[in-house]
């Protein structure tokens, strides 16, 4: 089976190593298709306004300047056409992408991407924010998505979704599946002054969290990790047939517009 590895961090970052390490240990071939650069909160970003560039650096890698979902559409419609992919890893990303973050995330923006093509996708992110110095330590998560990759080839993913994966800091003491938290982040944007007197800003990352029995926030913070099925219809459907109600009496009670 073939997997394309992509993410956000860039082609350097240890972190998109250590997936391809765990989907080979699942038994996979792996084709990496990934951002020259580090892409990160790019969201489901497509680069429609100039050429893209790929460049070849290996038997079965390449990178390309631009997005995430740029690397993980021309992967699959250009570069592996010929060999398409079984599935989409994504990650692993530095940072968790929890709760509301998965509306920012270009991480899970690429596997996004895979299902939207049609191809079974798992976003893998790391909350490690806290490394003392010592950079980033990918080995619990690297077993941990080996274990995850290896409990979704046990049967077919449900269609049109994906699973957004984070694992906690250390050693987890389980996995659990979950829902998306709430993350709303602060209203902190730092203005300065250049030194050329022009104001410049800078979006601040403080957030807040809600936390709640069963939501991935939760989860994680309890040192389990959490893996959340993702769809991609957004639709709110609890709200849909109210209002439909509301336009079917507004139509019905309206003026004639005839």
């Amino acid at each position: 089976m073939r997997a394309l590895v992509s993410n956000d961090d860039g082609i350097h970052s240890p972190g998109i190593e250590a997936l391809e390490r765990a989907a080979k240990a699942a038994g996979f071939e792996t084709w990496v298709v990934a951002p020259d650069r580090e892409q990160s909160a790019t969201s489901h970003a497509l680069t429609l306004t100039r050429p893209l560039r790929v460049v070849k650096t290996g038997e079965r890698s390449w990178v390309v300047d631009g997005t995430p979902t740029d690397c993980v559409n021309l992967a699959i419609c250009r570069i592996l056409k010929d060999v398409r992919p079984d599935f989409v890893f994504s990650g692993i990303n530095l940072g968790p992408n929890l709760g509301d973050d998965v509306t920012y995330s270009g991480t899970v923006a690429a596997a996004f991407e895979g299902t939207l093509l049609g191809v079974p996708s798992i976003a893998f992110s790391l909350d490690c924010r806290k490394d003392g110095g010592a950079g980033p330590d990918f080995s619990e998560a690297e077993k941990v998505a080996e274990e995850v990759i290896r409990l979704a080839l046990s049967r077919p993913m449900a269609e049109d979704v994906l699973w957004n994966v984070n694992v906690p800091e250390g050693r987890p003491t389980g996995i659990r599946a979950t829902r998306m938290g709430r993350r709303r982040y602060g209203e902190s944007v730092v203005e300065k002054v250049d030194p050329r007197g022009r104001p410049y800003y800078w979006i601040g990352g403080s957030h807040v969290d809600t936390h709640s029995d069963g939501s991935d926030l939760t989860t994680v913070a309890e040192g389990l990790v959490s893996v959340t099925p993702l769809h991609l219809d957004l639709t709110a459907y609890r709200s849909l047939e109210d209002l439909a109600a509301r336009l079917a009496g507004s139509r019905a009670n309206g003026p004639d517009r005839s």
